[in-house]
């Protein structure tokens, strides 16, 4: 099939992932069968969606399905997030993996990863369930006041324990704690100071987050990626993942958390991330568009 000479048809939609109705939680597009597309035409077609991140589910030789993923700039992102676990998500529910009446496993091939994805039915529904790659810890910022500048903050408003610091999971991101909900929900960052901010430490994107109580399960979170086009998104796991790992690290939780985000967007999102002690991202979509794409 050559799509540079004649007109192709693919089967194409919308998921909300990590939703529990439609129109919340984290809205990513989907194309199936996009083996003969270019990288070119993957870009474009993510512009067309023009949504946080479009999926583009292909062949693999290494493992049961490859990912491509790019926001509507046209920047490719990697990881275990809402871009693959949506995409899992969306197949399950479209009949095209047999039946999801027990938990299955399936390998996903992501840029030159090669990880697991396990569905579950639960309740009439589908889960899916994420390992992540094991943590690694970057850049530690000591000095917060160009830190609190850049997302529009009072130094006062972010906390040293722990302190604010990159971590990755499968992608780096800068994660930093504040206060409490409220200093989260007022964090207006300045795009070009966040962007420096981000460079100088090597990190894609900025996590900021605060946990409820003194030995914390749950955590609320907004986050920030201007690095690939994408000023806030509703619902990351491959930040909640690595927030998990690194608040493990810091003994500040054991096991498990929740992590709500989105919220100040109006697209409420739960993210359930078990330590496995890998971090693993769990969470269930709604289906909320099926058609055809021309090309």
């Amino acid at each position: 099939m050559s799509l540079q000479s004649s007109t192709a048809t693919l089967r194409a939609g919308l998921i909300d992932v990590f939703a529990d109705t439609s129109l919340s939680g984290n809205p990513l597009a989907v194309v199936e069968d996009a083996d003969e597309l270019s990288e070119a035409q993957m870009r474009r077609i993510a512009g067309e969606f023009n949504q946080a991140e479009t999926t583009f589910i292909m062949r693999s030789h290494q493992a049961d399905l490859k990912l491509r993923s790019f926001t509507a700039a046209g920047a490719e992102v990697g990881g275990a997030g809402h871009n693959s676990l949506g995409a899992w998500l969306w197949l399950a529910q479209e009949g095209k993996l047999g039946a999801i009446d027990v938990s299955r496993v399936f390998r996903q091939e992501i840029g030159t990863e090669i990880l697991p994805v396990e569905l579950r039915p639960v309740d009439g529904r589908i889960f899916g369930h994420m390992k992540q790659s094991a943590l690694t810890l970057g850049t530690k910022i000591a000095e917060v006041a160009p830190l609190a500048a850049a997302l529009g903050l009072a130094p006062e408003d972010i906390l040293t324990e722990p302190a604010p610091r990159v971590a990755d999971t499968g992608v780096a991101h800068l994660l930093v704690r504040l206060a409490d909900v409220a200093a989260v929900d007022r964090a207006e960052p300045a795009s070009k100071g966040l962007l420096k901010l981000l460079g100088t430490v090597s990190a894609e994107g900025c996590y900021v987050y605060a946990l409820e109580g003194n030995a914390p399960h749950r955590a609320y979170a907004r986050f920030f990626n201007p690095t690939v086009g994408l000023w806030e998104d509703a619902a990351t796991g491959t930040a909640a993942g690595p927030l998990a790992a690194y608040l493990a690290h810091e003994r500040l939780i054991a096991g498990s958390i929740e992590v709500e985000q989105g919220t100040k967007m109006g697209r409420r999102s739960i993210l359930h991330v078990n330590l496995t002690p890998e971090p693993e991202i769990s969470g269930a979509g709604v289906v909320v568009m099926r058609g055809s794409l021309s090309i």
